[in-house]
């Protein structure tokens, strides 16, 4: 069931960083999402008037020190490291989506990922994911998909793969795919 786009509204400043609070208490959110929120709720948001609105707001927010996309990314950094095993990469693109700048985002994963093994990292994804050594070619290339999914470099993955003793062949050809 698709649930109904909010409706427009005027709102006060305060009533506006009342919702914003409310937001926030429910989860985490970034400077980007915050914004994209209150753009589908308060009318005339490419004007003017709704701009400097959502800005206050938003200013509000950071100076009571509810909203912070560097503490956001390093949180969530280090959670999707540790909870769900991902690779660099996929976290990197995971915050691009949220909307973290790029310089907070590349401090927030150096950070996390600072002495962590990628191969190691790869190996407890896999393990997450209830995978084991390929039999075949098709399993082969399966793995090699799930771990590029899961953002781990392709030297990782070849590395992983050669150690289980995958055929050179089909290694050869997923490297020939993935340049």
């Amino acid at each position: 069931m698709a649930f109904p786009r909010p409706k427009k509204k005027s709102y006060s400043e305060e009533e506006l960083y009342e919702y914003a609070v409310g937001a926030l208490a429910r989860r985490m959110r970034t400077v980007a999402e915050l914004k994209r929120l209150f753009r589908a709720r308060v009318e005339d948001a490419e004007a003017e008037y709704g701009k400097t609105l959502i800005e206050l707001v938003i200013r509000r927010l950071k100076d009571r020190g509810y909203l912070n996309d560097s503490q956001y990314a390093a949180y969530f950094s280090s959670l999707r490291r540790d909870n769900q095993k991902f690779g660099r990469q996929r976290i990197i693109t995971d915050l691009k989506i949220k909307g973290v700048h790029g310089d907070v985002i590349d401090t927030a994963v150096d950070a996390a990922f600072e002495g962590v093994s990628e191969e190691k990292q790869a190996r407890e994804y896999l393990r997450r994911k209830r995978m084991v050594k390929p039999k075949d070619q098709k399993q082969t290339a399966r793995i090699f998909r799930q771990l590029a999914r899961g953002g781990f470099g392709t030297k990782t993955i070849f590395t992983i793969l050669k150690k289980w003793d995958a055929d050179e062949e089909t290694l050869s050809e997923l490297e020939s795919e993935s340049a």
